[in-house]
Order: structure tokens, then C-alpha cells, then sequence
């Protein structure tokens, strides 16, 4: 059983649902992920999405966009965020941690890294070093279920979950072949459009959840436009764990170094008492 099964799956035995944060790595400062992840976790966070930065990516909004530039003008990519991950790690051993980019950087660091993996061992470079790392599972935003089966069998293996977006566009039959390779939750994407963008639509998300459960026997996840806790309230009625992004982003942008965890922190705190009232 994946960190990520355990964790949801204790949260429902105790009728709870999961806060799951996103942030960049390596934004706002390049050395302040493994000190926001903590603050994160101590604000009430039960998984951590770190965002994967990208020159083209397809489903950010200009928020996530521009942290996402600043990340790379620090020279942040996926081995520096591995290293990350393992400093988060020598303190904390319980908290799943999800990385959630594209396919691009992945495909380009077993490219790089082919040298040095055993060609009979399960997986690629990236699969053997995220799951030394201590990284729980990984959401590939431009891998269509139907083209990465091997993929989540490596990841399985190594006791890492594959997450997969889900839409409102999404058909019967797309949700039918995400929920063959799918494992951890799945993440819908609660409006047409990219992160932090629109108005959510409660009422659209209430009516599609049981159609996806239909199909998908994962905890479900809602993200993409809640910003405050009075939202995420109203989705985790429904869902099984509430994603923030965008607005970490903007509440992190002007702070000074040292108030970075802090600030993820008192918003999360405020986030994790609106889904535990």
C-alpha cells in the first residue's frame, strides 16, 4: 500500500477529508521548498503536490506560469527537486508528496540519467530516484492513461502512485480507462480552463462527482479555483480531498524569505479548520 492509500484512507476511517496544497518548487525562493513543505504539513496539510517547472505548460494559468519561470531562472528542475524531496525526508516520513508536471522533463531526465540504470531493473532512472528520494506519486498532466500502463506498473512497483486529471469534459469512456491504471486518488479539475482561472461552479462539481465515482473507485480530489476556505468547505462535502494552488502562489509572491512557511502555514491552518468544522 502507496503513503498515499494509507494516508486517505485514515482520513476517511476518521470521516475527515484530505487538504492537498500545491506549490512550485523552487519558488519563491530556490531554497525554500523543504522549509515550505513543512510549514505546509504544519498548517494542516495531509499530501503536497510540488509543481514540476516547465517552459510550455499546458494547464497553468499565468500565476502558476510565472512562479513556474522564476523556479527556472533559478536552474530548478527535476534533479534539484529530488534532492528536495529527500531533505524533506529526513524529518518527516509519514506525508505524501506528489509531483505534478509534464512529460517533457521526465522523458529528458531518463534521457540523461540512461547511463547509469541497470537495463533489467523495473522502471527507468526517474522512476529509481523519485522513489529514493521519498517522492509518493506522480501526476503527469500530458500522459493519456492509454499510453502509460508500463509507466504506472514501474511506479506500482516501487510503491508510487500515478494520479490523473479528470474533467468536466471528460467522457465514460475516458473515465473508464483512467480507472484501470489510476491509483492514489484522481484529481478533477473542477472548470474548463487553467489553474486559477473562472468562477467555480459548486453546483456542477456536486452533480459530477457521482457520475466519476461511477467509474473510478479512487479517492477523488477537486481542484483548479478554490481560494479560500469557505469554497474548499463546500467541495469537501463531496469530494475526498480539497487542491490549492494558485492562491499559495499569490500569498507567497512578496513575502520575504523568512515569512514564506509561515504565510502557507496560517492559510492552510485556516483551510484545514473550515474542512475539520
Amino acid at each position: 500500500m502507496s503513503r498515499i492509500t494509507a494516508t486517505l484512507a485514515a482520513l476517511k476511517a476518521q470521516g475527515r477529508k484530505a487538504l492537498i496544497p500545491f506549490v512550485t518548487a523552487g519558488y519563491p525562493f530556490a531554497d525554500v521548498t523543504p522549509e515550505l513543505m513543512h510549514g505546509m504539513v504544519a498548517g494542516g496539510a495531509d499530501v503536497i503536490e510540488l509543481g514540476v517547472p516547465f517552459s510550455d505548460p499546458s494547464a497553468d494559468g499565468p500565476v502558476i506560469q510565472k512562479a513556474g519561470d522564476k523556479a527556472l531562472a533559478f536552474g530548478i528542475g527535476l534533479t534539484e527537486i529530488l534532492a528536495m524531496v529527500t531533505e524533506f525526508r529526513k524529518t518527516n516520513s509519514t506525508t505524501p508528496v506528489v509531483l505534478m508536471g509534464y512529460a517533457n522533463p521526465v522523458e529528458r531526465y531518463d534521457q540523461k540519467h540512461a547511463a547509469s540504470f541497470a537495463k533489467d531493473a523495473p522502471g527507468g532512472p526517474f522512476v529509481r530516484d523519485a522513489a529514493a528520494a521519498g517522492v509518493d506519486g506522480v501526476l503527469i498532466v500530458d500522459y493519456p492513461p492509454e499510453e502509460c500502463e508500463a509507466f504506472a506498473a514501474d511506479l506500482r512497483a516501487h510503491q508510487m502512485d500515478l494520479i490523473f486529471l479528470l474533467a468536466p469534459t471528460s467522457t465514460d469512456a475516458r473515465m473508464a480507462q483512467v480507472a484501470r491504471v489510476a491509483s492514489g486518488y484522481v484529481y478533477y479539475v473542477s472548470l474548463k480552463g487553467v489553474t486559477g482561472s473562472g468562477a467555480l461552479d459548486t453546483g456542477a462539481v456536486e452533480a459530477m462527482l457521482p457520475r466519476i465515482r461511477q467509474h473510478i473507485s479512487v479517492p477523488v480530489g477537486v481542484g483548479f479555483g478554490i481560494r479560500d476556505a469557505a469554497t474548499a468547505r463546500t467541495i469537501s462535502r463531496v469530494a475526498d480531498a480539497v487542491v490549492i494552488g494558485s492562491r499559495i502562489i499569490q500569498l507567497l509572491e512578496d513575502q520575504p524569505r523568512d515569512r514564506v512557511a509561515a504565510t502557507a502555514k496560517t492559510f492552510l491552518a485556516e483551510i484545514r479548520q473550515a474542512l475539520d468544522a
